[in-house]
């Protein structure tokens, strides 16, 4: 995904139903779809979803090859990357080529034109060869980012069993060009760390019914902030306010089932906040 002054999605999916379904969602939700590809030759990815009685999920993929996978670099849109202020990206897209070398590319190019790389890993284990690929894959591509948002499961992941509640198994995974570092904790909130300093923001608290996609919602909130003005990040009273405002985004986004239907707008996030 690339982000300007307006949020915009590159991706490739299938010339199926379920690819314009998702390029109609964008566009009704006022998502620039300049980006999407429709591959005739593959379809588009499915992810099923199963809840457990608290709200988390189990993940079931279908992707043989999905159109996702089938990305080649000649179909990057370079003038749409040129523009983005910040180009956010996950590691799914490194686990095979060609899409893994679009990725790759698609980066370079980002960087090249001055954008902010944000990185969310959301390892999805199934997807990968082995929990070793998994690692290596989501660590060959670390020191290149300017933000990493990372869960709790991750920090035990990627250090290899570390405590994902201390600040030191954290301060492992920072790299000396990294400039902010962001560890969620649910409905704890999140933790975070700069060169600076490091804290902690308390959640929202709602009740929650499916978490898919709040770690996206998450995301989004905390970069909607950040492409305003991303000097906020060396200002922590400031930096606080918009994790507050990014944790109410992921908090909305579990209290509706699916990953889509409860992601909220400005001003219902500003309004839960008031109650806060």
């Amino acid at each position: 995904m690339h982000t300007n002054s307006f949020p915009t999605e590159l991706v490739q999916v299938g010339d199926d139903e379920f690819g314009y379904m998702l390029a109609d969602i964008l566009k009704k939700n006022n998502v620039d779809d300049g980006g999407m590809l429709f591959d005739k030759g593959a379809r588009t990815a499915l992810a099923f979803v199963t809840l457990r009685a608290d709200g988390e999920r189990e993940f079931m993929f279908f992707r043989n090859p999905s159109a996702d996978m089938l990305l080649k670099e000649s179909e990057l849109n370079v003038d749409l990357i040129k523009k983005s202020k910040i180009f956010h990206y996950g590691s799914i897209s490194l686990i095979t080529d060609p899409c893994r070398s679009s990725h790759l590319a698609a980066m370079k190019i980002a960087k090249a034109a001055g954008a902010i790389l944000s990185y969310d890993p959301n390892l999805r284990l199934p997807l990968w060869p082995s929990a070793e690929a998994a690692r290596d894959g989501i660590l060959s591509i670390w020191n290149e980012a300017d933000i990493i948002k990372i869960s709790e499961e991750e920090i035990t992941f990627l250090t290899q069993g570390g405590d994902p509640y201390s600040d030191e198994s954290a301060l492992k995974l920072m790299h000396p060009n990294l400039k902010l570092l962001l560890v969620t904790e649910g409905q704890a909130g999140c933790r975070y760390y700069t060169k600076e300093f490091k804290g902690r923001v308390p959640g929202v608290k709602v009740e929650a019914i499916d978490t898919t996609g709040a770690g996206d919602a998450f995301v989004a909130g905390i970069l909607s902030q950040l492409v305003k003005d991303f000097s906020l990040i060396k200002d922590e009273a400031r930096l606080k306010e918009a994790l507050k405002f990014a944790n109410a985004c992921g908090a909305i986004a579990t209290t509706e089932r699916g990953a889509i239907p409860a992601l909220p707008d400005k001003k219902t996030v500003l309004e839960i906040l008031r109650k806060h």
